[in-house]
């Protein structure tokens, strides 16, 4: 499947949260054109959602001002917080070639009113009024009491070839443009909806009770020197809806070095524990029971002078969850379930806390600073150690798979799973399919396939696959990823081929047709395919090579009955009648020693 039609899957199911009295979002699929257009504000709400966090349809919506007399403006954001107000122009297009290459009309920018808008003109160079929701822009923007300290800012959702900052700021009014081309669009607003961390934190904001601490003890702070990079460690008790509120808007935006995902955290039997000690408790035990949160930080600052009795603000700059993951999506849960009755939130929140690990880095120096990663990973490995995390989770944020995951997405529009339930949401929303998902055990398999070594491929267990030393020897060049690709692709032809099979009762797996080819014989198929593949062959001839190495199955297989080697998997024997008869261990085979050279023999003289 196409990037372009995952895009045209996410406004379609973004389309489908606007409540039904807006119509206009809900045309017949045979109103071709009415499509077109709901898909059009579509992907106005997509970058209001990806970009500010806007989860809610109609708040979207309020900013969407695409009608007749917009002043050239389909959309607009005040944001408060970096004292900013962005105007949005959309040029979506219907069809990928389109989407891809056609580029927009400079002259449109020409015909964005934003010099007048922001001095308060309420209508056009030709005296025409505008709409009302551009005249709602005017009047939020005059009830701004320090706009003087805003900046502005022109995004333009289009294609656009190279034009200098300068010629654009001339068409725009001498306002700064930012394009979102077709390439920005898939990596930085459809790939992030469908992973869940569309909206990154860059400041956390927290309520802290100071009513049952003493002021001099509401927190404690710890400078700590390591060979790595200095670092500052505090620790403070805080309100867990606070803790409920962030994860359930920031989902996997959060949890960036943590171990596992928002989603595949729910699988946890002590959720029900930490769940059941705030609902039937109305006293703070929840403080005690708990072992905390640990969160990562490039700056962390505590008030208790906020003009608030017995109130003190947190302020946590590009948090990030390591541990507690499973106590923050419990909360979260929780928040979610009761969000419309604040009553009962009130009940399981209230005067309920958890401790706070904040471990503070730094920002000068980080982003090039490979020896603070290596300490992040370590941290992230320690804290991690007291709840079982396997190897495939511990190798979830390794480089080499972060890189493979962004190579097979550009590439082929799939979704490798570096992290278990990642793409959970996407999957929940409807924005993919599960047919698109790449399985982290299963492509570690196909890439030993590659390295021509089928039967640890079928054999080796998960543990054995990414414990570190294989890991590395298997997965260790990203510039593979075609021919890793590739192999992926003959096994989904060698799934769909034994499906055809599955209802034939008289030739199950198609033993007639393959031998034990697709009942065994799936991973040997696949590195025969790797043989026999010329060069840096396209992926559409995948099936092609999948259906010739099938057609010699049969003969590989009496080929490999006859082998010396083989007579502990084949051996021969003769009846009390006189018949010469085998006995075969064939599912032994295809895990065995002698596979993997018998392999290479037999079609590398078949070519």
């Amino acid at each position: 499947m196409s990037k372009y039609i995952t895009l045209l899957n996410v406004l379609d199911q973004l389309r489908k949260e606007a409540p039904s009295d807006f119509k206009r979002y809900y045309p017949l699929d045979t109103e071709t054109e009415k499509v077109n257009q709901a898909r059009a504000k579509a992907f106005i709400h997509l970058f209001l959602k990806v970009k500010f966090g806007l989860l809610d349809f109609t708040d979207r919506e309020m900013l969407i001002t695409d009608e007749t007399n917009d002043g050239g403006i389909d959309a607009y954001y005040i944001d408060r917080e970096s004292k900013k107000v962005y105007f949005i122009q959309s040029k979506f297009r219907m069809s990928q070639e389109n989407f891809r290459g056609k580029e927009i009309d400079l002259r449109s920018l020409l015909n964005m009113d934003v010099d007048r808008i922001v001095k308060g003109e309420t209508t056009s160079e030709c005296n025409i009024p505008y709409n009302n929701k551009i005249k709602q822009l005017i009047k939020a923007l005059g009830n701004i009491s320090d706009i003087g300290r805003y900046n502005y800012q022109v995004i333009l959702l289009a294609n656009l070839a190279d034009t200098s900052p300068a010629k654009l700021r001339k068409l725009s009014g001498g306002f700064p443009i930012e394009v979102f081309n077709h390439e920005r669009t898939y990596n930085e607003l459809v790939f992030p909806v469908i992973k869940g961390t569309y909206y990154n934190p860059g400041e956390l904001k927290i309520s802290i009770n100071l009513s049952n601490k003493e002021s001099a003890s509401a927190k404690i702070d710890y400078k700590v020197s390591t060979s790595y990079k200095d670092c500052n460690i505090t620790v403070l008790f805080v309100p867990t809806i606070e803790v409920a509120k962030t994860l359930h808007k920031y989902k996997n935006s959060i949890l960036k070095y943590n171990p596992r995902s928002y989603l595949e955290l729910a699988n946890n039997t002590v959720n029900k524990d930490i769940a059941t000690t705030l609902t039937e408790l109305s006293t703070n035990e929840f403080a005690l029971y708990n072992n905390g949160i640990t969160m990562l930080s490039y700056g962390t600052h505590f008030n208790e002078q906020i003009g608030q009795k017995d109130r003190a603000q947190l302020i946590i700059t590009q948090p990030q969850i390591i541990n507690g993951g499973q106590t923050a999506f419990t909360l979260s849960r929780l928040y979610e379930d009761n969000l419309n009755d604040n009553e009962k939130l009130e009940r399981v929140f209230a005067k309920k806390e958890v401790l706070l690990k904040i471990i503070t880095f730094q920002q000068e120096g980080i982003d090039d600073n490979a020896n603070h990663m290596e300490l992040v990973k370590k941290i992230s490995k320690a804290t991690n150690s007291q709840t079982p995390v396997n190897d495939a989770d511990r190798r979830s944020n390794e480089s080499v798979q972060i890189k493979l995951q962004e190579a097979l997405y550009n590439t082929y529009g799939y979704f490798y799973e570096c992290k278990r339930g990642e793409y959970a949401d996407g999957l929940w929303a409807g924005y993919i399919e599960r047919s698109q998902i790449i399985d982290r055990d299963l492509f570690l398999r196909l890439c030993k396939c590659c390295d021509l070594l089928p039967s640890e491929a079928r054999n080796a267990s998960s543990k054995r696959l990414f414990n570190e030393q294989h890991f590395d020897n298997t997965l260790n060049n990203v510039s593979r990823f075609e021919e890793y690709f590739f192999a992926f692709r003959c096994h989904e032809i060698l799934d769909a081929i034994n499906k055809k099979f599955s209802r034939d009762k008289h030739n199950k797996f198609g033993l007639k047709d393959y031998g034990y080819a697709l009942r065994y014989g799936r991973f040997a198929v696949v590195s025969a395919c790797m043989l026999s593949r010329q060069g840096k062959e396209p992926i559409e001839k995948a099936e092609e090579t999948v259906n010739g190495v099938l057609a010699k199955w049969l003969e590989f297989e009496s080929y490999i009955s006859e082998i010396t080697s083989n007579n502990i998997y084949f051996s021969s024997y003769v009846d009390g009648s006189g018949v010469k008869k085998q006995e075969v261990n064939i599912d032994g085979y295809y895990k065995g020693r002698t596979l993997n050279s018998d392999l290479r023999t037999f079609f590398k003289k078949k070519g």
